[in-house]
């Protein structure tokens, strides 16, 4: 057989197993099975998330932040990623983001100093996948810290970290 021939039935292959549903929808539910997460670490400053065993580094994740991502988080709007020790508290298959864990902030003294300002804290912070909208998924690839102040990682890098990460995980986010 010449090299023409071969190439040709090699990319006829391909593209048929390309078109193939056999295999049906990608599962973004992993299963893991391993060392268990007992910490996450979140270093702003270095754009890392890091999963803990005790003092080991398990996985570690780049992420992009809030839009205006230095200091604590305040108040509502403010862009910015919150700071402190948090709990993961839930998690959202059906995310916006393709899958999400939350985070607990606001907390009584992050409500208390928003309260002094006469503001609300914000909320709705987690951990999250890339948006699931092919326009926002667009905007998101243009810019660093594109978020409102959740965590950003890769799809395949959240199915990760949904799958190792527990409900009541402490979460410790340093600036």
């Amino acid at each position: 057989m010449d090299r023409r021939a071969f190439g040709l039935g090699i990319a006829a292959t391909l593209g048929v197993a390309g078109c193939s549903s056999s295999t049906g929808p990608v599962n973004k539910f992993l299963a893991y099975n391993g060392p268990e997460v007992t910490s996450i670490v979140v270093n702003k400053g270095a754009r890392k998330v890091y999963l803990m065993h005790d003092q080991d580094i398990l996985r570690e994740y780049k992420m992009d932040l809030g839009f205006a991502p230095a200091g604590h988080k305040a108040v509502e709007g403010d862009g910015k990623t919150p700071e402190g020790t948090y709990f993961i508290d839930r998690r959202n298959p059906n995310s916006a983001y393709h899958l999400s864990i939350g985070i607990s902030y606001p907390n009584a003294e992050d409500r208390a100093k928003a309260a002094a300002m006469g503001k609300k804290p914000g909320g709705e912070i987690f951990i999250h996948g890339e948006p699931n909208s092919a326009k926002a998924r667009k905007r998101a690839a243009r810019v660093d810290d594109w978020t409102a102040g959740c965590i950003a990682v890769k799809n395949h890098e959240i199915e990760e970290i949904y799958a190792m990460v527990a409900d009541g995980t402490p979460i410790f986010l340093y600036p």
